[in-house]
């Protein structure tokens, strides 16, 4: 600095004294634990909710691909006379499926050789997926379009 500007030492206590006479103000601790509960209430009202929408996504993402899945058995049924045994076959085998799908859902197929043959699609939650905690649980979808458990289809 030149010379006639010289610093005054300061005390804490009187600079900031002066820094509250000048306008200068900051949060408090009491305000700050109040916005930091304000945040705690809205996330523990948003995240469970969060998580039932995309539960709810996931869910209708297998049911429509389970639907596709139906309408494929009934092409492969005028062309072969029969059921495809598996997903596969139908051209939706794992890697084919939507990754919503394959990461939460194992598809498979069952079929009856009986008059008339059928067949019934079944979409299982994975263990350790989102979905394993879905009250709907297991999706199943007949040849005749009844659709298992009936309160959870769109």
């Amino acid at each position: 600095m030149g010379r006639g500007h010289w610093r005054r030492s300061v005390s804490p206590t009187h600079r900031s004294r002066a820094l509250r006479d000048a306008g200068a103000s900051g949060f408090t601790l009491i305000e700050l634990l109040i916005v930091v509960a304000i945040v705690a209430i809205l996330a523990a009202i948003a995240v469970p909710s969060y998580r039932r929408y995309v539960m709810h996504g996931n869910r209708e993402a297998a049911e429509s691909l389970m639907l596709e899945i139906a309408s494929a058995q009934e092409r492969y049924m005028v062309d072969n006379r029969g059921y495809a045994a598996d997903v596969g076959t139908l051209g939706y085998g794992p890697s084919a499926q939507p990754t919503g799908v394959s990461s939460n859902y194992d598809l498979a197929v069952a079929t009856s050789s009986g008059l008339p043959p059928t067949y019934s699609i079944t979409a299982t939650p994975k263990t350790g997926s989102p979905q394993a905690n879905d009250s709907c649980g297991k999706l199943t979808l007949g040849a005749d379009g009844n659709k298992q458990p009936t309160g959870c289809w769109k």
